[in-house]
């Protein structure tokens, strides 16, 4: 067999194991509130939202998936950029293993996205980085978690007044039903927006191996990018249904204490947010999104009641996560580089 196409091959295992560890690492997120609230147990939450992970990918369009492949100006004549999918892949993970120690929950989009700057400035240093796309992620580092903050605030106030004459008891019962709604659509703007960006790095490995056009439009419906689609979202569902109860704690329990309700407001405040940024094909942080959504609803009751220190050490992963990402991945590529001849 071609050396390149069995390092192809070894690349795009490594990628599908990148899809895992995001679904176990990120995932934990979409189970979170609903956990917390204890209208499901761990276990059932997780297969809850493994299943709308693999939905996602009748739902919403590559659009994330297109902006992920060219994050890096790939030459289809240069063999080193395969090296620089994996190298990229490969800083992804470690900070993704790392931060998952760590029990904090940060941002496997921002982690990719620094491995493949990362690795592509190691490569062929900053002209072949697409600086616009990158900043375009950049933006959303604060404006996810507003966004998902200002509408979990407002859902949470009109719930309030909605039901200000209604008993407790009363309402959590109905807004335990209604978390499993707002919990599948959380799961669903996860897996229409994390499993897209895997499925962008494979194609961007495909044209970097000259095995498909830079033009190649990835499809359900074209029989040579239908196995990526699929195999991305099965393998986001695989790390989900892993779990990842470290980040549940983190998220569900130590930022700000949910009822039912709160529980609704955040989740569907964060899938409203996933769910236009997909639509933009801008690939935001789910992790930073639900924050966001969580901090807005503790703040209606008490602004005590959020846990800012739990947040603070929170907001210093997501702003470390795109530089030392990037400086893994380029370690990496450098040390591949150090060992292969053909450098």
């Amino acid at each position: 067999m071609d050396p390149m196409w069995t390092l192809v091959i070894i690349t795009v295992g490594v990628a599908l194991a990148f899809d895992v560890i995001n679904g176990f690492h990120d995932a934990a997120t979409s189970i979170a509130t609903i956990v917390s609230t204890r209208v499901l147990s761990p276990r059932a939450a997780v297969l809850w939202a493994a299943f709308f992970n693999f939905a996602a990918m009748f739902v919403f369009r590559p659009e994330v998936a297109h902006t992920i492949k060219k994050i890096v100006h790939i030459d289809p004549q240069d063999p080193g950029f395969v090296f620089v999918v994996f190298a990229a892949l490969m800083g992804a993970i470690i900070w993704d293993l790392l931060t998952w120690f760590w029990g904090l929950p940060t941002s496997s989009s921002h982690a990719l996205i620094g491995g493949l700057v990362g690795a592509g400035m190691a490569h062929k240093g900053f002209s072949v980085i697409e600086w616009g796309k990158v900043w375009a992620t950049v933006k959303f580092i604060p404006l996810a978690p507003l966004i998902g903050l200002a509408i979990g605030f407002a859902m949470m106030v009109c719930i309030y007044w909605i039901f200000r004459r209604w008993r407790p008891g009363h309402v959590d019962q109905l807004f335990k039903q209604l978390q499993f709604v707002s919990a599948a659509l959380y799961s669903l703007g996860h897996g229409g927006n994390d499993a897209q960006k895997t499925m962008g790095v494979i194609v961007a490995l495909l044209i970097a191996a000259n095995k498909l056009g830079e033009d190649t439009e990835l499809s359900l419906w074209n029989s040579d990018t239908l196995w990526i689609v699929v195999s991305c979202n099965v393998a986001m569902g695989i790390g989900t249904a892993m779990g990842g109860w470290r980040i549940v704690k983190t998220m569900g329990m130590k930022i700000a204490k949910l009822k039912p309700a709160g529980g609704f407001c955040s989740s569907t405040a964060g899938a409203l947010t996933l769910f236009m940024a997909t639509h933009m094909g801008i690939p935001v942080s789910t992790t930073h999104t639900i924050t966001g959504a969580i901090i807005g609803v503790g703040a209606t009751t008490n602004l005590s009641g959020v846990k800012w220190g739990v947040a603070r050490s929170i907001v210093w992963a997501w702003v470390l996560t795109i530089p030392l990402s990037a400086f893994v991945a380029a370690v990496v590529f450098d040390a591949i580089a150090f060992f292969h001849p053909s450098f």
